[in-house]
């Protein structure tokens, strides 16, 4: 994983930096909380793992300020604060897990692994659509640039068939199964709610098969 390090204590920052490159993880190492939040900005990681009392942004501040983006990477804090309050504190901006200082490396290692399986069922179960649009087939929710997107309940079902086919046609006999429950309705009545559900898309990733149906094709970067 590319993991970021917020720590200012210099021999912790590089113990830790250098067990978990040890562990084939790519770690940056940052000591400052503004420079870290323009890092976090700038570069994508899989992992923030911060410390609370560091210099000019702390560490539930810059959490803060991340969420305010809409980046939501996983965080583990690592910290002296032990105070129930903190911990609370953390926990309720939704950091993945909290770390009292000291603490053994393979600790923190056993917490990163964790994190690590928790991505991988995620992008499992995160389909890409396009440059823009991803869905979330286990909670069923479509985002625009990590931005959940409102549309209609049947708009979401005729989604969720799409993805469950990617790059596979989906006629007009199953969008009548498993969107209208079997009801016998025309193929006019389903190309309608299509056209419409496009016209909600910011992209054009639903693709028209004329007198065939539709599909969603497997989105290649």
């Amino acid at each position: 994983m590319k993991i970021l390090l917020l720590e200012d204590e210099i021999m912790l920052r590089d113990s830790i930096a250098e067990y978990l490159e040890s562990l084939r993880h790519l770690v940056e190492v940052v000591s400052d909380g503004e420079k870290a939040y323009y890092k976090i900005i700038d570069n994508e990681f899989d992992l923030l793992i911060l410390d609370v009392n560091i210099p000019n942004i702390d560490g539930f501040t810059l959490f803060e300020n991340l969420k305010l983006k809409q980046i939501y990477t996983p965080v583990i804090y690592i910290t002296a604060m032990a105070d129930i309050e903190d911990i609370e504190r953390g926990f309720s901006l939704g950091c993945s897990d909290y770390l009292k200082k000291p603490f053994h490396l393979k600790e923190l290692a056993l917490r990163v692994q964790k994190v690590e399986k928790d991505n991988l069922l995620k992008k499992q179960n995160h389909i890409i659509f396009s440059k823009n649009y991803s869905y979330d087939k286990k909670n069923k929710i479509i985002f625009f640039d990590s931005t959940t997107q409102k549309i209609t309940k049947k708009q979401l079902q005729i989604i969720d068939l799409l993805a469950s086919n990617i790059g596979i046609i989906v006629g007009f006999d199953k969008f009548r199964t498993y969107v209208w429950n079997g009801e016998d309705i025309d193929n006019p009545t389903i190309r309608a709610e299509i056209h419409r559900l496009k016209n909600s898309l910011k992209d054009d990733f639903i693709i028209n098969i004329r007198g065939l149906g539709y599909k969603i094709d497997k989105f290649i970067d």
